[in-house]
């Protein structure tokens, strides 16, 4: 009886689980034929260059096991870049190169590839063994984001992140993911990163989640991560306002950079976000989803351009006091 309780109260609040945000959102208003435009980085980056977003600058691209030997070329003249699968999820197989060290390449995490293991890793990659699936795959290598200034103190070893959840165009819910010692400097929470909830109308961050636990500081820094302004917060709505025209998904999460040079940057698009956002900001998704969908339904033309999304989305989204997921 306990559970079915719980399974109520989280229903009442809106707190999607899988079963409901596939059943509900992902099956039914992602098309499959529009996946590899998100499951594949390459692809998505194109994407959004043609629409004048900007992405990490890509110095090659390698694609077939005897184009390994031009890595050396590639990245020659770069002290630093990113090697990463064109396909990979979960920030599994990418590797941050902070420096050289004699022949070698000095990682985020202070360990050093020689060159015959950063070929082998290239080589893993192609291979597919951090794919979706395990198919071939290809290995970009691109511009390494110098983060912004707002994030000192609160980002260990890594660039952290803002996802934001999107439905039809409108920005339902976004968070940042915070590196930490124990995800190795990776904005993935699944692998120990912080997740703060960010005010949809200011763009400040909330209270965050580390390890399904709600904390107010850095567990490496000490910190605060909350009250913290995201710097760009108009851009950020507006490129994830975008997304939908860019790849046709109704429900993705698009994910985006801050760099102390270039400012907003757009990562990558994905098709199948998580949940635990919801965590971060304290509220589920699914009142938010709903309403959306009441407006699509009734009023359709007030969500038709993407300042009319934005707009909508400040509107209607900020952080309901009252709102808490039950534990």
């Amino acid at each position: 009886m306990e559970i079915v309780d719980l399974y109520r109260r989280l229903r009442a609040n809106g707190v999607l689980g899988l079963n409901w945000r596939n059943a509900d959102y992902q099956l039914v208003h992602n098309q499959r034929k529009y996946f590899p435009l998100v499951d594949d980085k390459l692809k998505s980056k194109r994407l959004a260059e043609a629409a004048g977003i900007a992405v990490p600058p890509l110095f090659g691209v390698i694609e077939y096991p005897h184009e390994v030997r031009t890595f050396g070329a590639i990245v020659e003249g770069h002290e630093d870049f990113v090697v990463k699968p064109a396909e990979g999820s979960g920030g599994d197989g990418i590797l941050v190169v902070t420096g050289r060290d004699g022949g070698g390449f000095r990682l985020a995490n202070g360990a050093v590839l020689s060159a015959d293991e950063m070929r082998f890793h290239i080589n893993n990659i192609l291979a597919g063994t951090f794919s979706l699936g395990g198919q071939p795959d290809k290995a970009l290598i691109e511009y390494r984001i110098r983060f912004d200034p707002i994030f000192e103190g609160i980002a260990f070893q890594g660039v952290p992140d803002i996802r934001i959840i999107v439905f039809y165009g409108v920005p339902v819910m976004a968070m940042t993911r915070l590196p930490t010692k124990e995800s190795s400097g990776k904005a993935n929470l699944h692998q120990g990163a912080i997740g703060a909830g960010i005010d949809m109308t200011t763009g400040r961050t909330l209270n965050a989640v580390w390890h399904d636990r709600i904390i107010t500081a850095h567990p490496d820094t000490g910190a605060p991560v909350s009250d913290i302004q995201i710097p760009h917060w108009e851009t950020l709505l507006h490129h994830a306002a975008r997304s939908f025209e860019l790849t046709h998904l109704g429900y993705q999460g698009i994910d985006m950079v801050l760099d102390s040079d270039r400012g907003p940057v757009m990562l990558e698009l994905n098709a199948r976000p998580g949940l635990s956002i919801q965590i971060a900001n304290g509220e589920g998704l699914g009142l938010r989803l709903g309403l959306i969908e009441n407006q699509l339904r009734d009023l359709p033309e007030t969500l038709a351009e993407t300042e009319d999304r934005v707009t909508f989305a400040k509107a209607n989204f900020a952080p309901r006091p009252s709102a808490q997921i039950p534990a």
